[in-house]
This record gives C-alpha cells, sequence and structure tokens, in this order.
C-alpha cells in the first residue's frame, strides 16, 4: 500500500509543492514546527534514509541546501534545521524548518494545522526565493 507521501506526490491527497524532479519532491507541511517547514521527499519509497542509494541520497541533500538557503533568504531566519526522524511516515524524509532558536525543533510543537491561505504563502516566499538564488 502506498504511504501518504506517495499518495501525495501522486495528486491523491493534496500538497504545496515548492520543487518536483525525476527523483524528488519538496512539500509544506500541514503540522510545520514554523512557518515555511518543508519535507524533502524521495519519489521512490524507502523506509529508513540509511537505506535510500547514495546517488539519491546525495540528490536529496542538494536539494534540501537549495530550499534552505531559499527559506532563509525567504523568511530571514536565523537557521534552517534539519530534522530526520523517520517514526511517523515509513518513507524517508528530509524536514527543512525555518528556525531562531534551537527549541523550535521539537515536534510536540508542530502546529495541530495550518490554513491553506498560510500554506500558499509560505510556498509562494520559498518559490521566489528560489527564483533568486537561480
Amino acid at each position: 500500500m502506498a504511504t501518504i507521501f506517495t499518495r501525495i506526490i501522486d495528486g491523491d491527497i493534496p500538497g504545496t509543492f515548492v520543487h518536483r524532479d525525476d527523483w524528488c519532491v519538496v512539500f509544506l507541511s500541514i503540522n510545520p514546527l514554523a512557518h515555511g517547514h518543508a519535507l524533502v521527499v524521495p519519489i521512490a519509497e524507502h523506509d529508513h534514509w540509511v537505506d535510500v542509494p547514495a546517488d539519491l541520497a546525495a540528490h536529496l541533500f542538494a536539494v534540501a541546501h537549495r530550499v534552505g538557503r531559499a527559506q532563509a533568504r525567504a523568511f530571514g531566519c536565523e537557521r534552517v534545521g534539519v530534522i530526520i526522524a523517520g517514526y511517523e511516515v515509513p518513507h524517508t524524509h528530509i524536514h527543512l524548518v525555518p528556525t531562531n532558536d534551537m527549541r523550535e525543533l521539537n515536534f510536540a510543537n508542530a502546529a495541530a494545522s495550518v490554513t491553506r491561505d498560510e500554506l500558499d504563502a509560505a510556498a509562494a516566499s520559498i518559490i521566489a526565493a528560489l527564483a533568486a538564488l537561480d
């Protein structure tokens, strides 16, 4: 059975995307730790990140690096935190969280929900910052 991330990638469930290529997508979290919290997700399902082929892992981190730079530009945060937890969904994903303090990287503080307008505004900011990097 497909993971919820595969269903988002395939368009069966709505997602707010800021990047897509042949190997991965980046979409915004619906339970964000901060405004602009994004997930880098490979299209191929791999449960544990250590099982991801090396070339795919390198690509995921290259995309994470680029999107993280865009998030820093878009949101003026001190850091973009990176988390690979792997417990919530059995599909490898990299959390990119704009932060100003280490305490913001706590899943207990995740928003229970976020509005479509908030997601769209964050996505527009990241997409514009990505374009400015090019």
